[in-house]
């Protein structure tokens, strides 16, 4: 175990300054529970950006990397790989899409969806469909494309020219989505619940009406749950709280258990826009990634965490609700399962600060919305301690 000023020190000398880093440097994960170089242990509630569902160094994803590791790590996309058939074929088996892309983020599954549009609207519509609409307060990564599809311009500032072809609606709003519909329009692509734009949850009328207007106008129904699929939401998919079929799925985060691995999922009629040639990824889907992402997935469905996290979710949802009744500068607590939030009228970083000073790891969105997303293992016991320090720095908070 090093010393946590030295790694700090060596990490603002030698890291590029693109992250605002809390002044811990974290070497050990085990369940619920990190521990940070000074030997002091900390209860998990941001989870790796809901990448770590399973907690950390879940046996099964560990046994599962060491295993593959041992007998072969990557090859390329030229050959078959084992691993990769037997993830795509779980994926598809307990969802309605049916062909899988690998690659290895959420970024790179959005780039892949945004590329399967293009090509699907302009071999069945023709050369002018290119356009995608997606919402404001979204968030769908870092890459150009990507972060030109999120509708917040706090993230894009700098970074101009942008890639044309994109355009914004009001998310929960079927008026304004009706609005900018038009000739070159090829895909609506939408979060069900906007993690990095505030724990925003759709509407269940508003998105089967975005499914209604997509097969009116002949567009894809793209659905971003890189940070709400793979049972975050208390259902395997968050799509299926509202009853709708997308066109295509981005996944990523809780995917491969704690390594890197991303997905993009599409009908049979939606991938048959992509050819040989027509996208790759050297990394993507490689047998050690995949042999990850099949052991975290069967353990998320053969372990019942998904109907775990709807359970613990709702007694948690209502536990946060209990505390607007408390503190006056609470808001709203929104949410669905394990990817809960609560919006303060007051800046929610004290309390990130307070918490983490207690032992417990959450973090803000914007300067006003506190997020939960622990690991699906969760139980009651956790939240209840969870919210005791919670309490805690609200109290303080309060009193300042």
């Amino acid at each position: 175990m090093g010393d946590q000023k030295a790694i700090i020190a060596m990490s603002d000398q030698y890291i590029m300054r693109t992250y605002g880093r809390l002044p811990i440097a974290l070497v050990r994960g085990q369940g619920l529970y990190v521990w940070d170089a000074d030997g002091k242990r900390y209860l998990d509630f941001v989870s790796g950006l809901a990448v770590d569902s399973l907690g950390h160094c879940h046996p099964r994803v560990v046994a599962a990397i060491q295993n593959q590791a041992a007998q072969f790590m990557h090859c390329s996309n030229l050959y078959h790989i084992e691993p990769q058939a037997r993830l795509a074929k779980l994926l598809v088996e307990n969802s309605v899409l049916d062909r899988v892309f690998f690659c290895n983020s959420g970024a790179e599954a959005i780039e892949a969806a945004i590329k399967l549009a293009r090509k699907y609207a302009k071999k069945k519509h023709g050369p002018e469909r290119y356009e995608i609409i997606s919402a404001y307060n979204s968030f769908h990564g870092r890459t150009l494309a990507a972060i030109t599809a999120t509708g917040q311009a706090k993230f894009q500032q700098g970074l101009e020219p942008l890639p044309d072809g994109f355009k914004y609606a009001i998310f929960n709003d079927l008026e304004s989505l009706k609005s900018v519909i038009g000739p070159h329009t090829a895909a609506v692509l939408l979060e069900p619940i906007q993690g990095e734009g505030g724990v925003n949850v759709a509407d269940g009328k508003y998105l089967e009406g975005v499914r209604r207007l997509c097969d009116e106008h002949g567009l894809l129904l793209i659905l971003d749950e890189v940070q709400c699929g793979l049972g975050r939401t208390g259902r395997l998919f968050a799509y299926e709280h509202y009853g709708i079929t997308p066109d295509i799925m981005a996944l990523a985060k809780a995917l491969g258990g704690g390594f890197p691995i991303g997905a993009m999922l599409a009908t049979e009629e939606a991938a048959s826009g992509f050819a040989p040639g027509d996208h790759a990824s050297t990394f993507g889907g490689n047998p050690l990634a995949c042999a990850a992402g099949l052991a975290a997935v069967q353990t998320i469905i053969e372990t019942k965490l998904v109907e775990h996290s709807a359970k613990v979710g709702d007694y948690f949802l209502g536990r946060l609700r209990g505390l607007q009744d408390r503190y006056p500068f609470v808001k709203e607590v929104r949410g669905k399962g394990l990817l809960l939030g609560m919006e303060l009228s007051i800046k929610a970083g004290g309390v990130v600060t307070r918490c983490r000073e207690q032992g417990l790891l959450i973090n803000c969105i914007g300067d006003h919305t506190l997020r939960f997303i622990p690991p699906l293992i969760v139980t009651g016991a956790d939240v209840d301690a969870a919210l005791k320090i919670v309490r805690a720095a609200l109290d303080q908070e309060g009193e300042g």
